[in-house]
Order: structure tokens, then sequence, then C-alpha cells
């Protein structure tokens, strides 16, 4: 994993309402509707925008559109290359 990918992941994990949409992203499983993120975190929907736009361009979610809703998936594949990287830093 580059560098640069690192770093965007890691600074998108930097913030405890990004876990938190994480977090219930995997609880779900399947995928999470951007109207239930304002469900479990209390913040404007400006502010709940601006964490999900974070996660995506860190590619920790894949944003899908489907007709007027949007839904979030977790992207696994990212996360474990992600961790697989932090393992590679263990002594």
């Amino acid at each position: 994993m580059e560098v640069r990918k690192v770093e965007r992941i890691s600074k998108a994990l930097s913030d405890p309402s990004r876990i938190l949409i994480l977090q219930q992203l995997r609880q779900k499983e399947d995928c999470l509707y951007c109207h239930e993120i304002s469900d479990f975190i209390d913040l404007t929907q400006p502010s709940i925008s601006h964490h999900v736009k974070q996660l995506a361009d860190a590619d920790l979610i894949v944003v899908e559109k489907e007709g007027r809703n949007v839904k979030y998936k977790l992207n696994k594949g990212i996360l474990n290359e992600y961790v697989q990287f932090l393992n590679t830093l263990k002594i």
C-alpha cells in the first residue's frame, strides 16, 4: 500500500464520528442508508456529509446511488490492506 493512501486512511480514521460510522456499517453488514446515519449520530446533515465524504475519499466506504437514496458499504478490501500494512510495522 502506498504511503499517501496510508496517510489518507489514517486521517480519515482520526475522527470519532467517522469511526462510529464505520462501526455501524460493520454491524449492519450489508449497507447503511444516508438517512440512517442521523439516527445514531448527533450531527447536522452537512457535518454527516463531510464525514462520509472523508471516508469515501479514503476508499474506506463505497457510495452507491439507489434511485433517490444513497447507500454506503464498508470497503473490506481496503481495510484489510491497511491492517496488513500496519502489521508490517510491528516489531
